[in-house]
């Protein structure tokens, strides 16, 4: 049973289910794509912040779902054995019930003050990531692959709030947040082999006894990365601002992730890690520069 706590300790470890961190960078890739899709001269700023305040509450409630079918795991890993079911702070229920409120919460703002399309996104999306890709990790190496798809969604909802349809421009986005997260994804795996193992999640490291496979594929999505992030300058929806950022961004995670295949470490792990953390708002924050500088700001 849980042990007693306080009102603000309480208040604490909901907010900790909602893993903060991410959630805040889906708020801020969300909010990327609303800006990069919203038409020259114009910033429809309710909808806008409907959209990007809807998509937090979305991944705020997966998070919590997540915290709840991975209490047991999470029980496993040293990294996660004091998060607040495993350790005991919060009863699971109290965390199912969090989760869906968040959600369902979420999706209805979406639904009723932005469009439909980002509603039936961001509720695919929740599916994928709560009931695809969690249950897999205990069973394949392609989680990893498989999460790329939710954890790709969040700048095409800022996308669809903004423009009403995907686009070229929302496949982009798609596309540039699904390549990043591979590597990103795989230097943490590295890092934490030995946790995952432990929690008996079938991760590619797991799989991968001398890491040839896991340095290879985190070098060759950082090399399919660079053209794909150049794309938006090459169809027109980027100008030379963001060509020129996204060169440079794309070419030192390019070389960070091939120091990681030459000498996979911990330090070249981390290295790779905080370049993909570096890059990604990075990156956008050109697109999105250029972007409203072409279209005069963010004013009428």
């Amino acid at each position: 049973m849980p042990r007693a706590a306080s009102a603000p300790s309480r208040a604490a470890d909901l907010v900790e289910l909602t893993k903060p961190r991410i959630t805040l960078m889906v708020t801020l890739t969300s909010a990327a794509g609303f800006l990069v899709a919203a038409p020259a001269g114009e910033l429809a700023l309710a909808r806008f912040l409907h959209t990007i305040v809807g998509t937090a509450l979305v991944a705020a409630g997966s998070a919590a779902l997540n915290h709840y079918l991975e209490r047991d795991t999470d029980a496993r890993m040293r990294r996660t054995a004091q998060r607040p079911l495993p350790a005991g702070r919060l009863e699971p229920d109290s965390a199912l019930l969090w989760g869906a409120l968040l959600a369902a919460a979420g999706l209805l703002e979406l639904a009723l003050a932005v469009n439909a399309l980002t509603a039936l996104l961001a509720a695919a999306t929740l599916i994928a990531y709560v009931w695809v890709y969690t249950p897999l990790k205990r069973r394949s190496s392609l989680a990893t692959l498989v999460g790329a798809v939710p954890g790709a969604a969040p700048p095409l909802l800022g996308w669809t709030g903004a423009a009403g349809e995907i686009g070229l421009g929302g496949w982009l986005l798609f596309a540039l947040l699904f390549l990043w997260q591979l590597p990103h994804f795989l230097a943490i795996a590295w890092l934490y082999h030995d946790d995952y193992r432990a929690a008996g999640l079938h991760l590619l490291t797991i799989d991968d006894p001398d890491y040839g496979r896991t340095t290879r594929q985190a070098f060759l999505y950082a090399v399919a990365l660079l053209p794909v992030s150049l794309l938006p300058a090459a169809v027109g929806l980027a100008g030379p601002l963001y060509l020129v950022g996204a060169s440079l961004l794309g070419v030192a995670f390019l070389a960070a992730a091939a120091l990681f295949g030459r000498r996979p470490s911990r330090s070249s792990a981390r290295r790779l890690l905080l370049a993909s953390v570096a890059y990604l708002p990075a990156v956008l924050a050109a697109w999105v520069a250029d972007h409203r500088l072409a279209a005069g700001g963010f004013g009428p």
